[in-house]
């Protein structure tokens, strides 16, 4: 399988699994990783998701052999309708645990994910640049959220290498740590997520925030009271009011 799937506890792992090519996107591998987090997104058991790559790559790109076909016309795989900013649509928080090479179009997929923690000697570029491309797939509107302006504007034109440390000093990953120890961290994030929040209230934080960049300051402000008045009246505020005054785990309920 192109992209794996095992569950631990409430957390979803998915993993790119093509490692001799450092987990190279192909269309192939695009479908089965949708379908993946569609049915993660469907299922009550799964809280939170964590995406991965096998061997020594996050994701290194699109393939060359995709790329190749694509420059000469002869690409025929279908392209899924599903677009590569696919997990900023699900109410499931997706963490992404950058385990070493992320480039280009791989580099997209750990920056649609909700949260990032990443390897500390990982090897990040946007490359796009250095291979006569544009920056793909709305990274050009995601990085500068993310990094600034001028930070992000050095990474998409010089397409430079840039280690795991430096992405999360400039704000693109959370964590940055030895690599030994960054899928364990991950799950460990993924867990606490799963374990002591709401599956409703990340759903809908999710939402806030990346559709909040699409909106001004007082429309935000007026969506969130809306978004507040219906969060009194779902059983998880009660809950969660319950299980701190009683000192205990929550027990939220699964997504509807």
């Amino acid at each position: 399988m192109v992209v794996l799937s095992e569950d631990d506890g409430g957390v979803r792992i998915l993993t790119f699994n093509r490692p001799e090519r450092l987990n190279a996107w192909t269309a192939e591998m695009g479908r089965r990783y949708f379908d993946l987090l569609e049915e993660a997104d469907h299922d009550p058991s799964v809280r939170a998701v964590v995406v991965t790559g096998a061997g020594k790559g996050f994701c290194a790109g699109a393939d060359f052999a995709d790329l190749t076909a694509l420059h000469a016309g002869t690409y025929s795989d279908k392209q899924d309708p599903r677009p590569n900013t696919f997990p900023t649509t699900l109410r499931t928080p997706v963490v992404a645990a950058v385990n070493g090479a992320c480039a280009g179009l791989g580099m997209v997929h750990a920056l649609v994910c909700d949260v990032v923690l990443t390897a500390d000697d990982a090897k990040w570029t946007t490359a796009f640049s250095r291979r006569g491309l544009i920056a793909e797939y709305g990274l050009g509107w995601i990085l500068p959220r993310l990094a600034g302006q001028a930070r992000a504007t050095d990474l998409l034109l010089s397409g430079r290498v840039f280690t795991g440390a430096e992405a999360c000093a400039i704000g693109l990953a959370v964590r940055a740590v030895p690599g030994e120890r960054l899928l364990a961290e991950a799950v460990a994030y993924a867990k606490e997520l799963a374990t002591q929040c709401s599956p409703a209230s990340m759903a809908v934080i999710k939402r806030q925030i990346w559709g909040g960049w699409q909106t001004g300051l007082d429309e935000a402000r007026d969506e969130a009271v809306r978004l507040m008045m219906e969060s009194f009246q779902r059983p998880d505020f009660a809950e969660g009011v319950a299980s701190f005054l009683e000192r205990r785990p929550p027990e939220f309920p699964p997504l509807g």
